[in-house]
């Protein structure tokens, strides 16, 4: 449980959506005698420690459902690469009319999945031979006088 009262929740909730604490604190349901009021009210509301905690744990809740991890974007590239994935495409039926098509990646498409693979399991590193002698020569030291 968060341990927040509903109508913090519903503060926090609402602040998520829109990021105005005033709006959000009257959409909570607090009584208001004006836009100032709510507004210190609002950010007082901001501050209280678990009513921050709670936003910051929905915002993180959120963000990581809506970024790519790593092996999710493996498990993508790896599907284009072996031609698992499919993509959509129009094709012309006559007289305007159109119906989508379900087709293979493109080879090309295909073959960037597989060096992006590539990269990131290090496959494609340049070998350089750099056998041979450099001549290094050291200046006299001079003191000042």
């Amino acid at each position: 449980m968060s341990g927040l009262t509903p109508k913090q929740q519903r503060f926090a909730d609402e602040y998520i959506i829109s990021g105005n604490a005033t709006e959000a604190y009257k959409l909570a349901g607090y009584s208001v005698k004006n836009d100032n009021s709510a507004a210190v009210s609002a950010s007082k509301l901001v501050r209280n420690a678990k009513v921050k905690a709670y936003i910051d744990n929905r915002l993180a809740e959120l963000q990581s459902a809506k970024v790519a991890d790593q092996q999710e974007v493996m498990e993508y590239l790896t599907a284009v690469m072996r031609g698992e994935h499919k993509e959509q495409t129009l094709r012309g039926l006559g007289e305007g009319y159109q119906e989508i098509d379900d087709i293979d990646v493109a080879a090309s498409q295909r073959i960037k999945a597989a060096e992006l693979i590539g990269k990131r399991h290090g496959i494609w590193t340049e070998k350089v031979d750099l056998t041979g002698t450099i001549e290094i020569t050291v200046g006299e030291w001079q003191e000042d006088e």
